[in-house]
């Protein structure tokens, strides 16, 4: 559907207005799609971010400042975060033993048997995108990147 129709809005001061405010109703649309993936096995995007990351580490620890440094969203509380996964059994934690305030974080079984389960149905999570064709989506991923300059 075309921003104008989803919004009712048809004018814009210029294209980099238009193409701005397409970027933030195209990430809720995305955030959402996503949330919807996530719901059945009972984690949210954030905590499938961190899952990655500590997947990524496996068999190593890391920090929490190291998680948040690589997390997409930087503004994610990831102590919060942590917490609900040591909850749901997730993840393990450890006092860091250079710095005794700090503690040390890393994907269990559990953490990585749902990863597992999770990247079998994959495919749905990459097909969000599936109306543009791999050239598109390249294409896009590179306009994307090149904003950020």
């Amino acid at each position: 559907m075309k921003i104008e129709e989803e919004i009712k809005q048809t004018v814009f001061r210029n294209p980099h207005q238009k193409a701005g405010v397409n970027l933030i109703l195209t990430y809720y649309w995305l955030i959402n799609k996503h949330k919807d993936f996530f719901k059945p096995y009972g984690i949210t995007n954030q905590q499938f971010n961190i899952l990655r990351i500590l997947k990524g580490q496996y068999p190593k620890s890391i920090s929490g400042a190291d998680i948040k440094e690589r997390m997409l969203d930087k503004n994610s509380d990831v102590s919060r975060l942590i917490d609900r996964l040591l909850l749901k059994k997730l993840v393990t934690k450890s006092q860091c033993p250079s710095d005794r305030r700090a503690a040390d974080v890393s994907i269990n079984e559990n953490g990585l048997n749902l990863l597992s389960e999770i990247d079998t149905k994959n495919d749905s999570l990459d097909n969000i995108l599936g109306s543009l064709t791999a050239e598109e989506a390249s294409q896009l991923s590179t306009l994307l990147d090149k904003s950020r300059e």
